[in-house]
């Protein structure tokens, strides 16, 4: 079994940090979540490559190589170009250069915290089935909403001052119906398929999805869910960052941003 792992690296982190900064970029413990991530892959014996699909235009995929190459030379992985608009055209672009292996592996480049069990796991179920992805149970009740259109409070007569309007107060939304949780799981990454099933499900013509296993759904073949690991979450927002070093033990950041440090 050799794997090739697929990183989609080429999003622009609108909701970490206003657009000020990558996620990827964080500091975590001393390395960007990027290289954590990496490394966590290189240390599994399974895994035969590792495949960084990053920003799709010329000037910034110099910026990000300039930012993460060194590293990412060193760990052996390869920065290839991703998609300008969207998931899919990253993974699509990354699919051409998986070679010589048997299976390829989508994970989130965010999901730093990705164990060796959790691998472990994916990969032995892969090995008898074409596609394996890690799922949660989920823990707390699910209510459908609906924005009304009004926004949730009313802006004072010293917030207008300032120049806050009511159309920068947050939407109030409305509760429609409360969903049975029943058979409900939250999926993870990463998603591992055999090379010919994601292969197949990148041939499609329409590959608009939430994620990989949707596309293979469509093709109407099965998709076998294993336990996923509630440590490996996903940095979306700056308390996601914390919560990371928290569970990993990595220490915040000091001095230095931590992809200018070697």
């Amino acid at each position: 079994m050799r794997i090739a792992v697929i990183l989609p690296a080429a999003g622009s982190s609108r909701r970490f940090g206003q657009g000020l900064r990558s996620k990827l970029d964080e500091d975590m413990g001393g390395k960007p979540v990027l290289q954590r991530t990496v490394e966590a892959f290189t240390k599994h014996d399974k895994v035969s490559s590792i495949i960084v699909a990053g920003p799709a235009d010329d000037e910034s995929l110099a910026e990000f190589r300039l930012r993460h190459g060194d590293r990412l030379a060193l760990l052996g992985a390869s920065l290839v170009k991703g998609g300008v608009t969207h998931r899919y055209e990253t993974v699509r672009n990354a699919l051409e250069h998986a070679k010589d292996c048997t299976h390829v592996a989508v994970h989130d480049a965010a999901r730093p915290c990705v164990s060796q069990e959790l691998l472990d796991r994916l990969f032995d179920a892969a090995e008898q089935h074409d596609a394996v992805i890690p799922v949660l149970p989920v823990p707390d009740t699910i209510k459908r909403v609906r924005d009304t259109g009004e926004r949730l409070g009313k802006a004072d007569a010293i917030a207008s001052i300032l120049g806050v309007d009511e159309s920068q107060l947050p939407p109030l939304r409305e509760v429609v119906e409360t969903v049975d949780r029943a058979g409900l799981f939250l999926v993870q990454t990463p998603q591992v398929f055999s090379l010919d099933t994601i292969r197949a499900a990148y041939a499609q013509a329409d590959l608009t999805s939430t994620d990989d296993a949707s596309l293979v759904e469509r093709l109407g073949r099965r998709v076998v869910a294993v336990e996923g690991d509630p440590r490996n979450i996903k940095i979306t927002w700056p308390s996601d960052a914390d919560l990371a070093r928290a569970m990993m033990g990595w220490k915040s950041p000091e001095g230095r941003a931590s992809h200018k440090k070697f």
